[in-house]
């Protein structure tokens, strides 16, 4: 294992070449589930900086990321070779969720190039990396891509942004854990990270 100052150069080429990766959080204490996540899709994944990257993150029935980052802002971001030299990097850091709701929303989704489509975007995570690393990954098997689903996006291509948001009080309340996801009595909603909104503070 190698650990790295910043995300540039090799590292950075690596990062952006890669069609997937796994995001991982989980709750504060001995308790509550550990989260693992895949993502995919051309065009969600952007390099902000040296020490920053950011993601969109689109509704679906879960939001455990979501929780986990209001709570405690820990992640890791894992990108793995399935072609070509084998190679694991891992990006640790701190990261808040900007919800569609909040005001720094359509600043960061404007540092994404080319999106599939930001109708069915919940929210970007956006990630200040304190820990960039990488290993041998010779376990990892080679596979051949043959191309990015749509399924995701035409999910939600039907649903208004009054729909959304009636998914978003449905379907995201809680976590698995009975965190909650967005808004709690007292909070706009999404601006409940204050570990998250501290540590970023000036971002946006």
């Amino acid at each position: 294992m190698k650990v790295h100052e910043r995300i540039g150069g090799r590292l950075r080429d690596f990062i952006e070449a890669q069609p997937m990766f796994f995001v991982a959080t989980a709750p504060s204490g001995p308790g509550g589930h550990v989260n693992v996540s895949p993502k995919g899709m051309a065009g969600t994944f952007v390099v902000l900086g040296e020490h920053r990257v950011a993601y969109l993150d689109y509704h679906g029935s879960g939001a455990e990321t979501i929780a986990h980052l209001r709570e405690n802002g820990r992640i890791t971001l894992m990108f793995c070779a399935f072609q070509g030299p084998p190679n694991i990097v891992r990006l640790h850091g701190r990261g808040r969720a900007v919800p569609v709701t909040d005001p720094d929303h359509a600043a960061l989704v404007r540092s994404f190039p080319a999106p599939p489509d930001l109708h069915g975007v919940r929210a970007v995570i956006d990630v200040d990396v304190s820990r960039v690393s990488d290993s041998c990954g010779y376990a990892v098997p080679l596979m051949a891509l043959e191309g990015d689903r749509d399924l995701l996006v035409r999910a939600h291509e039907r649903r208004t942004d009054e729909d959304l948001a009636e998914y978003r009080r449905v379907k995201n309340a809680v976590s698995i854990d009975g965190q909650p996801i967005f808004a709690t009595p007292g909070t706009a909603d999404g601006r409940e990270n204050v570990t998250g909104d501290r540590h970023h503070r000036g971002h946006g």
